[in-house]
């Protein structure tokens, strides 16, 4: 049985595999805290965030992120997520190599009410790395 929690997680996916910028901050409070611990990056606010969905969508055009589990109890949801993309916009002052990559990764999300308080992204950045052509 799906929780409310867990189809609202979906949903949120789905949005950001089709790049809906705006639906995909309707997801997260304003002082949403956005964490991807393999760049050692962390948004706070929905500006940042915003901004690092454009240079994610601008790097990687086809960016997809598909949930493979999604659970929750509480206010917390787990996932575990296949991603894909081709690296054909600059990241983070890397230069584009064409080269797309298919990798998992897991999320923590903490919930307050109907949205996204706190994200957390884990995910194998050797394996990324290597598979966008910056890592030998």
């Amino acid at each position: 049985m799906t929780t409310k929690l867990e189809k609202m997680y979906r949903d949120c996916c789905q949005a950001w595999s089709t790049h809906e910028v705006e639906k995909i901050l309707s997801y997260y409070t304003d002082d949403v805290v956005y964490e991807d611990v393999v760049a050692a990056r962390v948004m706070r606010g929905k500006a940042e965030l915003k901004a690092f969905l454009m240079e994610c969508f601008s790097a990687f055009p086809d960016l997809k992120i598909e949930p493979k589990l999604v659970f929750s109890s509480g206010q917390w949801a787990g996932s575990e997520w296949a991603m894909t993309g081709t690296f054909k916009g600059e990241l983070m002052g890397v230069k584009p190599t064409g080269k797309s990559f298919s990798i998992k990764g897991g999320s923590i999300t903490e919930y307050q009410g109907n949205k996204v308080k706190r994200n957390t992204d884990y995910y194998d950045g050797v394996t990324f790395l290597r598979q966008i052509g910056v890592m030998p």
